[in-house]
């Protein structure tokens, strides 16, 4: 790569250093995803020079970002626009995150200018578009490793709920629960009702046990306004997060969730507004192609000031 080209890529905006690495402390810029301002969308850490860091000294960068989840790039061939990545909560590593990839993407797009990425991820390979809006901010859609849905057996649905503290009164009959894929597995259950899907307190450490158990990275709950417009959280106790104020991998997942009960005929994109109960308003788009199972999820992402 040109020294130019090396130049623009690791320059970093309003970096923070970060203390328990080796040698040199990475650089970590902080993004919100999903969001045209700082107050909204969910924020990620990226870290766009990895090289030399194990994963001891990843999980304790990301203990320290304290957000949900921090993105790192292990290697990288800029004039290929290739990288590889890896996803770390405060907790735990996970194979992939959709809000960091697209705060990822967004940061890359600033310094290389927009255009196709290929990131190299524990789930697959992820391939995202970046362009710019009239107004001048980088749009991001990632392209999901290939989705997949089941029904959720009876002990998960019924360990869950009891964690939840909902019963199967609160569960929109006309939406299945499901195990549902899109790089992480993610439990889906639909409420009857917004008034239900606001009213989020469950048991901590009896969730975060049941998510253990069965695999799952969040519990994505949905509620439908229109068949093209639903309302989600996602508790994320297994990372050490109450909540996610927007989880591109749940989207993801949720996308091929939709596409496996035939609630997509066509392609259509599917919007879905999150974090709003938690006073961090975020929207994620969802493109679904009935012939695909791979699911595009488009959102914009912010730097945040310090």
């Amino acid at each position: 790569m040109t020294d130019d080209k090396t130049a623009a890529f690791t320059g970093a905006a309003t970096p923070t250093p970060a203390r328990g690495g080796s040698g040199a402390d990475p650089e970590i810029l902080r993004y919100s995803a999903f969001t045209r301002t700082p107050e909204g969308g969910n924020p990620a850490g990226v870290v766009l020079d990895a090289t030399g860091l194990d994963a001891t000294v990843m999980l304790a960068v990301a203990a320290e970002v304290g957000y949900s989840e921090t993105a790192f790039v292990t290697a990288a061939d800029p004039d290929a626009r290739r990288f590889t990545v890896r996803y770390f909560s405060p907790l735990a590593e996970v194979a992939f995150c959709g809000h960091a990839t697209v705060a990822l993407a967004v940061a890359l797009a600033d310094r290389l200018g927009p255009g196709d990425l290929v990131l190299d991820t524990p789930a697959g390979v992820i391939a995202v578009t970046t362009t710019t809006d009239g107004a001048g901010a980088v749009r991001a859609t990632l392209t999901s490793v290939p989705t997949r849905s089941r029904p959720a057996f009876t002990a998960e649905l019924e360990d869950a709920l009891a964690a939840l503290g909902w019963s199967a009164s609160d569960l929109d009959p006309a939406l299945p629960p499901h195990v549902a894929f899109g790089g992480n597995d993610h439990l889906v259950l639909a409420a009857a009702s917004r008034e239900r899907l606001a009213a989020l307190d469950y048991d901590f450490d009896a969730l975060a046990e049941v998510m253990h158990r069965y695999g799952w990275t969040t519990i994505d709950l949905v509620w439908r306004e229109s068949p093209r417009r639903f309302h989600a959280r996602n508790p994320f106790p297994v990372g050490g997060v109450v909540e996610d104020p927007a989880t591109g991998a749940a989207a993801a997942a949720f996308g091929g969730y939709l596409r496996a009960l035939g609630l997509v005929t066509e392609p259509a994109d599917i919007t879905v507004r999150q974090g709003e109960d938690m006073g961090r308003p975020s929207e994620l788009v969802i493109g679904v192609t009935p012939e695909d199972a791979r699911v595009r999820v488009t959102g914009t992402a912010v730097l945040l000031p310090h």
